[in-house]
């Protein structure tokens, strides 16, 4: 066993304070975003029943939770109903290559926002730095296209993040508890939308 995991009580306490800071981050959120993540349910879902689609995108550990997203819309969340049309703009490794090697790796969901995205649609692109050019790039074509923008940050969000119908920023520092966190706001938006659903139905 590496020496690193040999002291028990070190590891205890390296683990403890993971999740008290988690748990400290979700009751801050729990003060300050209950609205905007209640508002982008409802922009989803609209957009939905208006027969539009969800389009999202994100670098790095980001891309994956705009997958997983897709992925709870396409498929299904909790509770079985018809799948909903999402597209995650992180997948095509044919498009993201060929559209980096001739435009540039900021043009690379901007361009599929281009080609797809139709006005009433909903863009979400999340970002713990609020950065990203082409997250921005992005924002920028969906705007010109009529699209529903809504940006997932960390703390210091940006004037190209801001310029979003909806910005939810997560009030913490750390890289990985703002993803921890995006996540949990993606799920909470998965369910919000399958209630409204489920309540329309029944």
């Amino acid at each position: 066993m590496a020496a690193a995991f040999e002291n028990r009580q070190e590891l205890a306490a390296s683990i403890d304070q993971g999740l008290a800071d988690l748990q400290s981050l979700a009751e801050r959120m729990r003060a300050e975003t209950p609205q905007s993540i209640a508002r982008a349910a409802e922009m989803v879902y609209s957009a939905i029943k208006s027969g539009n689609k969800i389009l999202a995108c994100g670098n790095g550990g980001s891309a994956a939770e705009a997958q997983h997203f897709i992925g709870e819309l396409v498929g299904r969340f909790l509770t079985e109903r018809e799948p909903l049309a999402g597209v995650a703009l992180t997948v095509d490794t044919s498009v993201l290559t060929a559209v980096g090697n001739d435009y540039g790796y900021h043009e690379v969901f901007a361009r599929q926002v281009k080609a797809i995205g139709n006005a009433g649609d909903v863009l979400i692109v999340i970002s713990t730095s609020g950065k990203s050019p082409n997250l921005i790039s992005a924002l920028a074509a969906a705007r010109d296209q009529g699209l529903v923008t809504i940006a997932l940050a960390g703390q210091k969000s940006n004037a190209d993040l801001d310029a979003c119908d909806l910005v939810i920023t997560i009030p913490d520092p750390s890289t990985p508890r703002i993803q921890e966190m995006h996540l949990v706001v993606l799920h909470l938006i998965c369910e919000l939308v399958d209630n409204a659903l489920a309540a329309e139905s029944s």
